[in-house]
């Protein structure tokens, strides 16, 4: 469930959870989950499908995805910009970017684009979700974009972990030397909360994963993808 807290802004959730106080109300989960798919869509993989421009950086205005959206959805006749900001505002992952009157997927594309996202704030160490059959061709030959225009690398390893359950029930995880990839001229951008974003790591930045993940990563279920 989406809310507006005239205190403390949109949350997800029954009440805000600073305050407590349950708030304005935006849209229920059904729309919420509904919405969210169709944001990804346009922004992520077929904004020709309704219609949009992408500019070469990912920004499409909000008032004109409204627009589309309210045309191809009627159910959301209701549909204002800032039901789409509340929805970007409150993604757990940070998958989207506003600014001023535009929105964008900040990762997780299949169109091509020159996203400007920041260089700076990287983790030493980021980490991959391989299967076992893949792991020892990626730690050959190194890892490169399939079925995504970007390698999609993971802040910690829980995350790429959770990542990697999409696929596999048991994923193999590979580390990657961003330090010294940087410091060797790899760019890695940073995207959502958990996620950075490469064009390849060549074979001599990767590393099997020899930790031990926290036990909550055995416990859940496979989660949905980012």
């Amino acid at each position: 469930m989406l809310k507006e807290c005239v205190q403390h802004g949109y949350f997800r959730g029954t009440e805000c959870p600073i305050c407590g106080e349950e708030s304005h109300f935006f849209m229920d989960d059904r729309e919420l989950d509904h919405l969210a798919r169709i944001l990804a869509g346009i922004l992520r993989h077929f904004p020709d499908r309704y219609g949009i421009a992408v500019d070469p950086q990912g920004w499409v205005p909000l008032p004109r995805l409204v627009q589309v959206i309210r045309a191809q959805h009627r159910q959301y006749g209701w549909l204002k910009p800032h039901h789409l900001i509340a929805l970007a505002e409150t993604d757990p992952k940070g998958r989207y970017e506003i600014r001023e009157d535009r929105i964008r997927a900040t990762y997780g594309h299949t169109v091509d684009l020159e996203l400007d996202l920041p260089t700076d704030g990287i983790p030493p160490v980021l980490f991959y979700p391989v299967t076992k059959d893949e792991s020892d061709l990626v730690l050959e030959v190194g890892l490169r974009p399939t079925d995504r225009k970007k390698v999609h690398l993971s802040r910690t390893a829980l995350d790429a972990f959770r990542a990697g359950r999409v696929r596999t029930p048991e994923p193999v995880l590979l580390t990657v030397d961003a330090e010294r990839a940087q410091a060797d001229g790899v760019v890695i951008r940073r995207a959502g909360k958990t996620v950075f974003l490469v064009d390849q790591v060549p074979p001599g930045y990767l590393g099997r994963f020899e930790g031990e993940l926290p036990s909550e990563a055995t416990d859940e279920g496979s989660p949905g993808k980012d």
